[in-house]
């Protein structure tokens, strides 16, 4: 059985390829926006249903450091961009100018100065690949989270914080809230909760050292933050927001969990028990035959990708495109958490060449070979 990709949309990018990162759709179904990032600004663009760009509704953010300086995300309804810098976190308006800005600790591990501005930075060989934490804005945009290295000027929380996690309000940038973090990242991302804005996920990478994921609840005066167990890669939350989709870190483990952590009704799937080996790949008589057999079955190892995510309540997308590459087309899956069909691959009718992307609402997205085009994927149905 198979699942059949058909063509909903052709996004092309904002800005070439060249002078900037890949084109992204963000944002819940109805308020979608295609956005991207150059050296010098974040360009935002609505989208309708149909995932066409709304004429004269794009928004422009001057941006104050390089993109390879950090993180970025607009707000909802495209009035703010917060840039997550190596030495702030600073709001942008539309005109260039800075609401606010949080300062915080130096994301370049070995330096314990307080920068007073990127200038103070720029130059200096030692801070040209600095690790990195990100922000969120909440559901209604009203918050805004973010992932930072401390201390924060006022002082740290305790002498062993490292990393700290901050509830700031969007329109001041007053920090409602921190805490620690526990984490000593080498990057991060976070997922909001799709429709309570006081909820958020991190996800944190600390390089080989592991992926410590993090839930927090905001109820107006605390912040309240659950280590969620394991080294997770927190890729997808459902509709509902009841259920998050992560990945292990070292990426032999899927399962659907909840906000707490634990894996719903026993929804924990291991690659190689779910997947077939690639059809390209050698069979076991060939492994036997092969003088560097021990080698071949390392290669031939099945793993998830972190990518992916929710296209409704129940049903994922996956693959396994990092472990294909060696035999050839990588795979994309369809996943029922149900049970009815377990897991389905997905046809395409021209070759795909990246992991998927979730956009809910049945939908996901792939990014062409030349990076410069978005290509917006629903579904024939399944064939036998």
């Amino acid at each position: 059985m198979s699942a059949r990709a058909r063509l909903r949309a052709t996004v092309p990018a904002l800005m070439p390829s060249s002078h900037a990162g890949p084109p992204e759709i963000t944002g819940l179904p109805g308020r979608r926006m295609l956005v991207q990032r150059s050296d010098d600004e974040i360009v935002a663009q609505p989208l309708d249903d149909a995932f066409v760009v709304r004429a004269g509704a794009g928004v422009r953010f001057p941006a104050p450091w390089p993109r390879s300086r950090g993180t970025w995300e607009v707000a909802p309804d495209a009035s703010l961009a917060v840039f997550a810098g190596v030495h702030a976190v600073r709001a942008v308006d539309p005109s260039g100018a800075t609401r606010w800005e949080v300062r915080h600790g130096c994301w370049y591990g070995a330096c314990r100065e307080m920068h007073e501005s990127y200038d103070a930075y720029a130059d200096r060989q030692d801070h040209r690949y600095p690790e990195s934490g990100s922000v969120g804005f909440s559901a209604d945009g009203r918050l805004v989270w973010a992932h930072v290295r401390g201390p924060l000027p006022e002082g740290e929380l305790n002498p062993d914080t490292a990393d700290e996690w901050l509830v700031i309000d969007a329109e001041n940038g007053r920090v409602l809230a921190r805490a620690d973090a526990e984490a000593a990242a080498a990057g991060s991302f976070h997922l909001p909760h799709p429709t309570d804005p006081r909820q958020m996920g991190l996800s944190i990478g600390e390089g080989q050292d592991g992926a410590p994921l993090r839930w927090g609840r905001w109820d107006g005066k605390e912040l309240t933050v659950d280590c969620l167990e394991g080294d997770l890669c927190l890729l997808g939350l459902s509709p509902s927001g009841d259920r998050l989709m992560p990945v292990s870190h070292d990426q032999d483990s899927l399962a659907v969990r909840d906000s707490r952590g634990a894996v719903v009704e026993a929804l924990d799937w291991n690659a190689e028990a779910a997947i077939p080996r690639h059809p390209d790949a050698p069979t076991d008589a060939d492994e036997d035959a092969d003088a560097d057999a021990d080698a071949d079955a390392d290669e031939l190892h099945v793993c998830w990708d972190w990518a992916g995510g929710f296209l409704d309540e129940t049903t994922l997308v996956v693959s396994t495109t990092e472990s294909d590459e060696e035999w050839g087309q990588g795979r994309h899956w369809l996943v029922d958490t149900t049970g009815t069909h377990g897991f389905v691959p997905i046809d395409y009718p021209s070759p795909v060449f990246c992991e998927p992307t979730a956009l809910g609402s049945g939908v996901w997205s792939t990014l062409s070979q030349t990076r410069d085009v978005l290509h917006v994927w629903g579904l024939h149905g399944l064939e036998g």
